[in-house]
């Protein structure tokens, strides 16, 4: 009898530990975060670039996933996007509406769940939501906005340090580096989050020169005057004509062009210039040096005495920068997806890229985001999850950053709190990408940051498959657009007498949706008449 309780022990404790070694078959989440990546800029949406300024790697998620091609954010600013993410609701409720605010931590975000049933959690990289992360077995993060060049790091142990290399590669190496070092018989939920290619536009330096040379198409309303829409556009300081800096945004440094007046602002100097080592300067130097020494000789011969001429020329070395960043991200994605083939986790991981907002890569003459135009108030979304999502799908429905928190709980079968305002995606996701009957049919939007550096006024608006009202709530202007026939948004239906009917329609649309999100501050809108 002994003999044979020893068995049934030694017998209890071999399951045991078989059990202990066997892996979560539940699906991990490799969550890759970009900063104002626009969707011309990634060649799977078929934006004007994707010939001349592919993303192979981006593009194979989409190829053997889902590319979501009405995605969009619910605030389009850093990090009120990231706190929708983490909580699965709108910036009035999560409290951070703002770049200025700062994000409480104590309140119910999704990893927490995830990290009570068993994931490994990690964010590595942009944080931008003020103080540290709480509720991460591990994190990394960048102070801030984060450098490019030889960054700097926060860590848990509550040290800062910087590092030699550049960001998106290095927030690469640390996640990959955290991938080896995990407990690797749970399932795991890793957020690479990358600064790039978020203003100043600085790209790795191989790839300098990637794209030399290159003639990058212009949008049709490069040369917008806002004639036909709200007074308040034409009040925006985030014109490239205007309002891009030359030393920050252009890297013509005060040095070289040596006195000489240039129209527009020249506020500061190359911040991530003064960061690098002598190697990385000379390297800078050979590339941009001859590039400014010829505009400088061009300027001086009157070439771009015309300010037409130098704005396409400002379009030209915005694009450049802007484009070549990418790059990195690009290669990164790459990399990523390498570990996941190489170590046997492919068919086990969903797959998620996106970034906090779009950005407008010249059309109404813009740089940077914020108004709710579809720019950047529409965001990259393209996952992959094996034997669940139907390779090449392109839903259509409308989806929102609030949406990403429920998904990633449902993804691991986790319940999705009732204050989440958010949906799963799940749905679609495995329905081969079709919209369930439910769904729903508009989204809300609220911009708060009025004012400031980029001078865009506080507005909220609804957005629904066809229309878009937006309202600029300080002056009480109004904006309707027809997004089937006007899709560039260049005509405002709002005060034609034809469209009285839709006015009101989508005004009582945008109250009801105030309504169920909460949104008591603002006053309540009667339909127009």
């Amino acid at each position: 009898m002994r003999h044979v309780l020893i068995l049934v022990v030694l017998s209890i404790v071999a399951s045991q530990l078989l059990a202990a070694e066997k892996p979560d078959a539940r699906p991990n989440i490799l969550f890759v975060f970009s900063d104002d990546h626009a969707l011309e800029a990634i060649s799977a949406y078929g934006g004007r670039f994707k010939d001349i300024a592919p993303t192979p790697n981006l593009d194979r998620i989409a190829r053997e996933g889902a590319l979501f091609e009405n995605s969009f954010c619910a605030n389009s600013i850093c990090g009120p996007s990231r706190a929708c993410i983490l909580t699965g609701k709108h910036s009035h409720v999560n409290g951070f509406r703002q770049n200025s605010d700062r994000f409480d931590g104590d309140q119910w975000c999704f990893h927490k769940d995830l990290g009570q049933v068993g994931y490994s959690t990690s964010i590595i990289g942009k944080w931008h939501l003020g103080g540290t992360p709480k509720g991460f077995d591990h994190w990394e993060i960048f102070p801030g906005q984060g450098s490019y060049y030889n960054p700097d790091f926060l860590t848990m142990d509550g040290k800062r340090h910087r590092e030699n290399g550049y960001a998106t590669d290095l927030v690469t190496d640390k996640a990959i580096d955290w991938l080896n070092r995990r407990d690797k018989s749970k399932p795991f939920l890793l957020m690479c989050q990358h600064k790039a290619p978020h203003r100043t536009f600085a790209p790795a330096l191989r790839h300098l020169s990637a794209l030399d040379g290159v003639k990058f198409p212009e949008p049709a309303s490069l040369f917008d005057d806002y004639s036909t829409r709200s007074s308040v556009l034409g009040q925006n300081q985030m014109s490239i004509a205007n309002h891009l800096r030359w030393t920050y945004d252009l890297k013509v440094r005060p040095t070289e062009h040596k006195g000489i007046v240039l129209p527009g602002p020249d506020k500061g100097f190359a911040i991530e210039y003064q960061r690098m080592n002598d190697d990385q300067k000379q390297a800078w130097d050979q590339h941009f040096a001859p590039l400014n020494q010829k505009f400088i000789a061009d300027f001086q011969d009157g070439k771009y005495s015309d300010r037409t001429d130098l704005t396409k020329w400002l379009y030209q070395r915005y694009m450049q920068n802007y484009l070549s960043t990418i790059k990195a991200v690009d290669e990164s994605v790459g990399r990523l997806l390498a570990y996941l083939d190489d170590n046997g986790l492919t068919e086990n991981t969903i797959v998620i890229y996106s970034s906090d907002q779009g950005f407008y890569l010249g059309e109404h003459g813009w740089y940077d985001k914020r108004w709710m135009f579809e720019e950047s108030f529409k965001m990259p979304l393209m996952v992959r999850w094996p034997g669940v999502v139907k390779p090449g799908i392109q839903p259509q429905a409308l989806v929102q950053n609030i949406d990403y928190a429920p998904t990633f709980l449902d993804v691991a079968g986790v319940a999705i709190p009732d204050e989440v305002q958010g949906r799963s995606l799940l749905p679609i996701l495995s329905d081969a990408g079709h919209r369930p009957s439910d769904w729903r049919e508009s989204l809300y939007y609220h911009y708060y940051e009025s004012g400031g550096e980029h001078n865009v006024p506080e507005h909220d608006g609804v957005r629904t498959d066809r229309y878009k009202l937006i309202h600029f709530i300080e002056t009480d202007e109004w904006n309707l657009f027809d997004l089937e026939a006007d899709p560039h948004e260049m005509n405002n239906l709002y005060d034609h007498p034809e469209s009285k009917d839709l006015r009101e329609q989508l005004t009582r649309e945008l109250q009801r949706l105030r309504d169920q999100y909460q949104v008591s501050s603002e006053p309540v809108l009667e339909p127009v008449q």
